[in-house]
């Protein structure tokens, strides 16, 4: 049987695997919305479910902020992909990764930079209570 941690490491070795793809396919250059429109569309046809741009509510105390934050994918109700056209990765960008882990509840993201000559060294996984 599965664990949870089998399913969420294959699962982020798909999306790496698609978003090589979509590198390949365009390199880098192009505008942020462009790469997670079609690093979606990859996922997609992997046969994988994907929800783009997904606001999600918090709250603070008596206060319920409905759009509050916005994760870019979503693929299988389990992993978060932030994507980035930026020189380079930021600490800045781990931070808000972790806080959408944390605030949605979820285990594993991946920041993914689309600037770069090779993608894989864009490429920075966080985990957040990660399931043994």
């Amino acid at each position: 049987m599965i664990t949870d941690k089998e399913r969420l490491n294959r699962l982020s070795e798909k999306a790496i695997g698609a978003a090589i793809e979509v590198h390949r396919d365009f390199g880098p250059g192009l505008l942020e919305s462009t790469y997670e429109a079609s690093l979606m569309h990859e996922l997609e046809l992997q046969g994988f479910e994907v929800k783009r741009q997904l606001s999600l509510p918090i709250r603070y105390k008596d206060l319920e902020i409905e759009d509050a934050y916005r994760i870019d994918l979503l693929v299988e109700n389990s992993l978060i992909i932030e994507v980035k056209t930026v020189e380079s990765l930021l600490p800045i960008h781990s931070a808000q990764l972790l806080t959408y882990l944390r605030m949605s509840k979820k285990h594993l993201g991946l920041l993914i930079n689309f600037h770069t000559v090779r993608l894989i060294d864009g490429i920075k996984r966080q985990v957040h209570n990660f399931p043994e």
